[in-house]
């Protein structure tokens, strides 16, 4: 924790006072949550920073396209439109945001893809395309809606228990928050977790009756992909690393377990690329990104031949009873 984070701790539980105020409102009924006749899942978590909410938004794309029309719903993170945008073929990054363009990306034309900061007047432009489920990105804060399902995600090496509010601490919301979650994952787990550790983590999460605790991990893939071919991690001599994501480490970890030889450039989340960035990859002989990234990079034609991205899933450790959860909601 920063010098001017510990400064701030007066402010503490004023932002407390304000969120809890704010969903105490909403659970009385005061202010308003609107619900739909058909299945809502809303992705999100306590804390600002990466989560993963990505990887399991596609996890859930997955499991749930093949017999149902799934659609999507972001905000659209630094996209230079504004209001209800639907991802057709002339999408992108700047367009819709890098998360959404990726979603485009890999499942054009099995699932819809659409961004509105206003989650409720996105639903609403969506109903008109017959979804069957609408999948909520990183809304697990706007209680304007109400989902039918929650799935609220929270890391290993940070979870929200063992955090505090804004801006001390990274939590959007008090910990009583966790209580409108149907699904806890703790995600980023280290791929050997043992029983006793699992129990102490939910020993600490203190699920209600009705919560389920899943832990899941990341699984980085051994092939890299450009857009023109693939290369294996084993192909790597030296190469420059970019990323422009929350929270880098655990591909640091990755890489650097694996002994290879990289420099790492590291940019702000959601970092829209300069002429000044792009003119100094240009330079580099070989680079590797992550695939978030890599939708904000692809465009440079002056970069395709040496631009690569690493795809990643999600590991969780019960997915068949994951799965039956969300296949038994959705048919609900």
């Amino acid at each position: 924790m920063n010098l001017i984070r510990k400064i701030l701790f007066p402010i503490v539980p004023i932002y407390y006072l304000v969120t809890w105020f704010r969903n105490k409102l909403y659970d009385l009924g005061v202010k308003k949550s609107t619900s739909y006749d058909f299945p809502v899942i809303c992705v999100g978590n306590l804390s600002v920073g990466g989560t993963g909410k990505t990887p399991m938004i596609e996890y859930l794309i997955r499991i749930l396209k093949d017999n149902y029309k799934v659609a999507t719903l972001s905000r659209g993170y630094k996209r230079k439109t504004e209001g209800f945008q639907l991802a057709n073929a002339k999408a992108s990054a700047e367009t819709i945001g890098d998360e959404p363009f990726q979603f485009y990306s890999k499942f054009k034309n099995e699932i819809l893809v659409a961004v509105d900061s206003d989650r409720r007047n996105g639903i609403e432009h969506l109903q008109q395309y017959n979804p069957d489920v609408v999948l909520l990105d990183d809304a697990y804060q706007h209680r304007s809606v109400k989902a039918g399902f929650n799935i609220l995600l929270t890391t290993y090496a940070n979870p929200y228990f063992k955090d505090v509010v804004l801006p001390t601490g990274d939590l959007r919301e008090p910990r009583s928050g966790a209580n409108r979650a149907d699904i806890i994952v703790v995600t980023k787990c280290p791929k050997v977790l043992n029983e006793s550790e699992k129990h102490t983590i939910i020993k600490r999460i203190k699920p209600k009756n009705t919560q389920y605790v899943f832990f899941s991990s990341i699984a980085y893939s051994e092939t890299l992909f450009s857009a023109v071919k693939t290369k294996t991690l084993h192909d790597l001599k030296s190469f420059t690393l970019v990323t422009g994501i929350a929270n880098a480490t655990p591909l640091l970890d990755f890489l650097k377990d694996k002994n290879l030889n990289f420099e790492h450039l590291n940019f702000n989340d959601h970092h829209m690329f300069s002429k000044q960035d792009i003119t100094a990859l240009e330079k580099k002989e070989l680079i590797v990104t992550t695939e978030k990234d890599f939708m904000r990079l692809k465009h440079y034609d002056s970069l395709k031949d040496k631009l690569y991205y690493l795809p990643i899933t999600v590991n969780i450790d019960d997915i068949l009873k994951m799965n039956q959860h969300i296949t038994d909601f959705v048919k609900r």
